[in-house]
């Protein structure tokens, strides 16, 4: 029988994940039972116990129990507490999931990724906010310990050598998310959106409506993570189809005026957008144009819905799942994807 100071230490809560600790208790069964430190019928430590031990919650512990009572790992017995039911883990793969960071539609990219790969896979889920120092800080801490790592690579700044933080990584074990990074060795996995390409696609899907403007600008931070390509795309578009154009960095310091379509990249210029429209006498859809990036149940609403240009954000999750599940390093764009509302 394993002594419950062995279990603790079998056992690591990371703070900083963002993997919910309830998941990261029961994970950390699993590996003990993996590794054989933890045998059938061992008993665990009781719910005040852990809550001490990894200063978590009383309801953390026990949702964690409950996680692995569900898949049939642990049994109970009321007065004696909680033991090891069974050593037959389906958890065949360890995975290491770093977001830039949480958004509706990173979400949209977690849940169905999880939810693909099912009880096979535990997933330790960080973010890393944009910062390249604390992504490269993540990687290094965590290059060992992995299966598979599943990488979105977006900064605000620095990032010029990220590709020697990824070569890192066993190629096999690589896949990288939203975005293809350049000069990556080896055979690796990729789900990404081909910016310059898409935007440009998305744009000229959209040009039945445009043609009642003059003008196309974008709202793009000026120092904010999104792919320069997006701009490149925007610019091809706009010359080829004899559109004048304009970056916007600040949307607060720019003058509303008619004849104009705004594609805004992010929600927050979005909302800036609409309430410097709302103080005009200006018709959404009919004197100006609104488009924004980025799908979400909200924007079918606002402004009797606005046109959105955006991925496929399930799809993105779900191929990347099957990329790991069926070993593959095949490389899978998905593509933009226009929805037509009167804001355009």
């Amino acid at each position: 029988m394993m002594k419950h100071n062995s279990i603790f230490q079998a056992i690591a809560i990371d703070y900083i994940s963002a993997t919910p600790k309830y998941l990261q208790l029961a994970n950390g069964i699993v590996k003990a039972i993996g590794e054989g430190k933890l045998r059938k019928d061992d008993m665990l430590p009781s719910i005040n116990e852990l809550s001490f031990e990894f200063e978590i919650s009383r309801d953390t512990a026990e949702k964690g129990y409950k996680y692995l009572k569900e898949i049939g790992v642990v049994g109970s017995v009321p007065g004696k507490g909680y033991f090891i039911k069974s050593v037959d883990t389906k958890i065949e793969l360890k995975i290491f999931l770093l977001f830039n960071k949480l958004s509706p539609h990173k979400k949209i990219i977690y849940d169905s990724f999880v939810q693909a790969l099912g009880d096979i896979a535990s997933i330790d889920f960080y973010i890393y906010n944009n910062d390249y120092s604390f992504f490269k800080k993540l990687i290094e801490n965590k290059k060992n310990d992995y299966t598979h790592y599943v990488i979105i690579p977006h900064f605000n700044e620095g990032g010029d050598n990220v590709q020697e933080i990824l070569n890192a990584i066993p190629p096999e074990k690589l896949i990288l998310l939203d975005k293809l990074q350049p000069n990556i060795l080896g055979k690796f996995g990729a789900v990404y959106e081909e910016f310059e390409k898409d935007i440009y696609g998305a744009l000229k899907q959209a040009l039945p409506r445009l043609t009642k403007y003059d003008a196309i600008h974008i709202v793009f931070p000026k120092d904010s993570y999104f792919p320069k390509e997006i701009l490149k795309g925007f610019y091809q578009f706009c010359q080829q189809y004899a559109f004048a154009y304009k970056v916007v960095h600040h949307i607060e310091d720019e003058p509303i005026k008619p004849g104009i379509v705004y594609l805004c990249l992010m929600d927050i210029d979005l909302v800036m957008l609409i309430e410097k429209i709302l103080v005009t006498k200006l018709k959404v859809g009919k004197d100006i144009g609104v488009i924004s990036y980025n799908e979400s149940p909200m924007k079918k609403i606002i402004l009797n819905g606005i046109t959105t240009i955006s991925t496929d954000f399930e799809m993105m999750g779900i191929k990347a799942a099957e990329l790991i599940i069926n070993k593959s390093t095949a490389h899978i764009p998905i593509p933009f994807s226009v929805t037509l509302r009167p804001s355009l």
